[in-house]
């Protein structure tokens, strides 16, 4: 009656658990972005008694302190921590999770043991954002002292409770602990001999009709020591084996043979709990790496193969059709044409005083640029900080955090590129314009997040971010990103802006289309690419986000984000000219939705993932995963609409400033 997620070798793990990362038996472990350098000619060592999560100025000062004299330097600003024999070890829990419902729960809504004090650890704002909620525990835990049956306390369950537990297990929730910021992970031997890793463990079971609760655990802790270079002992690796039994004390809960605790059986449960101490040659600054080390390496450089052959293809076909033809036409164009030949000529050059011609709804194009541009913005400066390894996931909420925060300081970039584009449209209002680039479209996802958070809040789980959180929110946004915004603006607005031919008074009739080069049917088709760029990178985020794995692949994540934004530039290009050999001139929203259409894959994707990997059935957990994917697929689409809009208009701007015009 051990956990099916215990160590035991035909261990079947419960249904609709996490995917699991699979971690090869005795692999051997390389270096990696946070792990320890080792520095020559060393006086002294570093010791800090807590960890220091996202700070920039301790980092620059161990930097400093530590280049000539430190015995080593721990990427990025996270110091290990050092534990005497014998000295209180803390374990911590978090929230309930459960892919099934995706609605976090605090710990001791069920009925746990409980410290004398409840105490909340301080929290960044991407903890609070993400549901986070770590609380002290009564578990007694001393640095190599084994403990075997201790008796952690007795519960008198009635209706209320057994049916909380019920329902939990139901819906397969997990529980989630750490020791020394380590998350517990119960592993398993899986049929082909891999050690098997999952988060957590699971509430209990439900077995022919009966429901068992775990509520006996084996605590089995890693440490590391090294004499040599420091005193004391370090954790390396923390792992959980639950178990389910029926004893009335702590002697008969650890008996082999007991029966399982059958939730309907019994009024009360006791908890109980072994510690065990181990060895291990695991560094201190490689404990991560059980967690961190994912399967599917070699379908990463697949997908980006893929991606690459799509990109020469594509790139092939701009230089080859493009540039030559475009090389023919200039070189025609720029001739001494006869009388007759004139009268005769056609293609792209015939619209030179209609191609920059205001769009209808020029003010919102401007807008979505902006956006898009402050979007990119933050991604390639969160990517910047993730291969530098201050994203790990170790830091809890970093990378949020760090997202938010971006974000509000990019909207400099937002009104710059807005006001840009609104002098090229030739508008008077531009003070509207940067209202709009600050409030549109954050306005949406803000709306949106506020109306999920109030299901969330409905529905009583910490998963609902606290009011405190929506103020700092909007403090963020408007006393931050808004005046940059208007800053920008102010900046983009002074600097005039040269085309290369004049717009006439009057625009030109445009010929008949056909029905393969009109707008719909040219965008769906050219925002597949974008799509096939990062469908597979695609598939393991959206596995982190709603599987609750860890996603540290961000060296792919970057090799992808490069072939997506060159991509978007040049199926945004191949379009625009077809469009404008056509003498068709409205070209504007077309370049933007020529590459912001993928956006709409990316929601068609959500809909299949949704249906064949994810089993949620409640009104509110759905809302909440198509509020966020819609979410998603709309940044998707103002970043990659951005890109394809700047490409085409840059490329339009070189064509027409080659050749000589009347």
């Amino acid at each position: 009656w051990g956990s099916p997620c215990g160590s035991s070798t035909d261990g079947v793990c419960p249904r609709g658990a996490p995917r699991r990362q699979h971690i090869a038996a005795g692999a051997r472990r390389a270096w990696s972005p946070g792990r320890g350098v080792s520095c020559t000619r060393m006086a002294w060592r570093m010791r800090h008694e807590q960890s220091v999560r996202g700070s920039w100025a301790h980092l620059a000062i161990s930097v400093a302190v530590a280049v000539p004299t430190a015995r080593a330097i721990y990427l990025p600003g996270f110091s290990p921590m050092e534990y005497q024999e014998g000295e209180t070890v803390d374990l911590k829990v978090n929230k309930l999770t459960s892919v099934k419902t995706q609605l976090p729960y605090p710990y001791y809504s069920l009925p746990y043991c409980k410290p004398e004090k409840v105490q909340d650890s301080v929290e960044n704002l991407g903890e609070t954002l993400t549901g986070d909620l770590i609380e002290n525990s009564p578990y007694q835990i001393k640095m190599l002292v084994n403990e075997t049956c201790k008796e952690l306390c007795k519960v008198k369950l009635d209706e209320t409770m057994k049916d909380k537990f019920r329902s939990m297990i139901e819906d397969e929730y997990l529980v989630n602990w750490m020791v020394d910021n380590l998350p517990a992970a119960t592993r398993y031997r899986s049929p082909s001999g891999e050690i098997t890793y999952m988060d957590g463990f699971v509430v209990g079971m439900i077995q022919s009709g009966h429901v068992y609760v775990q509520n006996h655990v084996t605590l089995h802790i890693q440490y590391h020591q090294n004499p040599e270079k420091y005193e004391g002992y370090r954790i390396v690796g923390f792992e959980v084996e639950p178990r389910t039994t029926s004893g009335t004390d702590a002697e008969a809960n650890c008996a082999v043979d007991s029966a399982p605790f059958d939730l309907d059986a019994f009024s009360e449960i006791v908890y109980t709990y072994n510690v065990k101490w181990t060895e291990s040659p695991v560094r201190w600054a490689s404990r991560w790496d059980a967690y961190l080390k994912m399967t599917g390496g070699e379908i990463h450089w697949f997908a980006i193969l893929n991606s690459l052959l799509i990109l020469l293809f594509l790139s092939g076909m701009v230089a080859m059709i493009l540039l030559r033809t475009l090389h023919r036409d200039i070189t025609q164009y720029n001739e001494v044409a006869t009388e007759e030949e004139a009268r005769e000529e056609t293609g792209w050059k015939l619209v030179h005083g209609d191609v920059f011609r205001r769009p209808h709804h020029s003010t919102l194009l401007a807008v979505s640029v902006g956006s898009g541009m402050q979007l990119l913005g933050m991604s390639v400066v969160t990517l910047a900080f993730a291969l530098l390894g201050f994203l790990s996931p170790a830091h809890r909420g970093g990378l949020l955090q760090c997202m938010m925060l971006l974000f509000t300081f990019m909207g400099f970039f937002a009104g710059y590129t807005c006001a840009r584009f609104y002098r090229i449209f030739e508008g008077e209002d531009w003070k509207t314009a940067t209202m709009m680039v600050a409030f549109l479209y954050p306005g949406i996802m803000f709306g949106v997040f506020f109306v999920l958070n109030l299901f969330i809040w409905g529905a009583k789980s910490s998963g609902a971010v606290p009011f405190t959180t929506m103020f700092a929110l909007l403090v963020l946004w408007f006393g931050i990103s808004v005046p940059l915004a208007f800053l920008g603006s102010y900046f983009g607005v002074r600097k005039g802006v040269e085309l290369p031919v004049k717009t006439t008074q009057f625009p030109r009739s445009i010929p008949t289309q056909q029905w393969f080069v009109g707008p719909t049917f040219s965008c769906l088709v050219g925002g597949i690419l974008p799509f096939g760029a990062v469908f597979t990178e695609l598939s393991f985020i959206m596995s982190s986000l709603w599987q609750h794995q860890f996603y540290y692949l961000f060296g792919f994540l970057a090799l992808v984000l490069c072939i997506l934004l060159v991509t978007c530039a040049e199926i945004s290009i191949a379009l625009t000219y077809f469009q404008l050999t056509s003498e068709d001139y409205r070209w504007w929203w077309r370049a933007f939705f020529a590459s912001a259409s993928s956006g709409v894959y990316v929601f068609l994707y959500s809909i299949m993932y949704f249906n064949s990997r994810l089993r949620i059935e409640s009104f509110v957990s759905s809302s909440l995963y198509f509020g966020y994917m819609f979410l998603i697929s709309l940044i998707f689409s103002l970043l990659t609409g951005s890109i394809g809009t700047i490409a085409a208009f840059l490329f339009v701007r070189g064509i027409y400033g080659s050749i000589k015009v009347d």
